[in-house]
C-alpha cells in the first residue's frame, strides 16, 4: 500500500495574509492544498491519503473533500506543535490504519506542482532502497560563511536541493519520531534529517523545478504563472 501524508498545517506568517493559511489561498477559484491533493488523487499508485490540517480548518478542509470527491482522503488530523509534532501525528495516524511495510510519502500541502513522475519514481525508490528523498540540481553557487566571511565555496555539481515528497517504509520512519519522543527531539528540520540521525540511509530522487513550495507571495506568483502557461498550452493544442 502507498499512502501519500500531507502536512498542511502551517499559518503562511511569510505570505503576509493573517485572515487565511497560504494552504488554503486560491488560484482561479481552487485552494492550494486541493492543487496539491489532486496529485495523490489522480495517481494510479497511490492508494489512500492522510492530512495534517490547522485543527480550526479541519471543517474547512472536509467541505473541500467533498467538493472536489477526494475520495482517496482517509483521514484528517489536527496539526502539533511544532512542524515536527503536526508530522508526526499524521505519521501516527496512517500507522494506526494502515500496514508497517506501507511506502509513506510525507509531502507539504503547499507544493501543488509535484508530478506523476515523481511520485512513481519515489515509490520505485522506496520498494529498492528504503528510501526516496526527492532533490533538485543545485544551480547556484553555495558559500559557507561565518561572522560575514566566506570560509568555502561548495562545488555546486556535487550539490542537491532537498524537496519533497521524502519517503519511506510506514512502520520505519514511525519508530523513529517514537525514538525521537523518547529523547524530547523536536527540532528535525524535516523527515529526512530525522531518519538520518536514526541511522537510515537516504537514497535521493531528482524532481521536477517546477515542485516549489509557496511560501512567499513570489513564490504564488511563480505558481501562478505555471498553471497559466500550462492552460495555455492546452488551449493553443487545440488549434494546431
Amino acid at each position: 500500500m502507498n499512502v501519500a501524508v500531507i502536512f498542511a498545517g502551517g499559518t503562511g506568517q511569510r505570505m503576509n495574509t493573517k485572515a487565511i493559511p497560504k494552504q488554503f489561498l486560491r488560484l482561479h477559484g481552487k485552494e492550494i492544498i486541493v492543487f496539491t491533493l489532486e496529485c495523490f488523487e489522480n495517481h494510479p499508485e497511490i492508494d489512500k491519503i492522510v492530512v495534517v490540517c490547522l485543527e480550526p480548518w479541519i471543517s474547512t478542509l472536509r467541505r473541500l473533500v467533498d467538493k472536489y470527491a477526494l475520495s482517496k482522503v482517509a483521514s484528517i488530523v489536527p496539526g502539533g506543535d511544532s512542524g515536527q509534532g503536526s508530522i508526526r501525528n499524521g505519521i501516527y495516524e496512517a500507522a494506526h490504519l494502515f500496514p508497517a511495510d506501507s511506502v509513506a510519502l510525507v509531502h507539504d500541502g503547499v507544493r501543488p506542482l509535484l508530478s506523476d513522475e515523481t511520485i512513481s519514481a519515489c515509490i520505485a525508490c522506496v520498494k529498492e532502497h528504503g528510501s526516496a528523498i526527492t532533490v533538485v540540481p543545485a544551480t547556484e553557487t553555495i558559500v559557507q560563511e561565518s561572522d560575514g566571511e566566506i570560509v568555502n565555496m561548495i562545488d555546486r555539481h556535487s550539490c542537491r536541493i532537498a524537496r519533497a515528497p521524502q519517503c519511506f517504509y510506514l512502520g520505519e520512519i514511525e519508530h523513529a519520531h517514537e525514538m525521537a519522543v523518547a529523547e524530547g527531539r523536536d527540532d528535525f528540520i524535516d523527515s529526512a534529517s530525522l531518519m538520518r540521525h536514526y541511522g537510515h540511509s537516504l537514497y535521493t530522487v531528482v524532481g521536477d523545478p517546477e515542485n516549489i513550495k509557496i511560501t512567499t507571495p513570489s513564490d504564488f506568483y511563480i505558481f501562478r504563472a505555471i498553471i497559466d502557461a500550462r492552460e495555455n498550452s492546452q488551449i493553443l493544442g487545440l488549434w494546431r
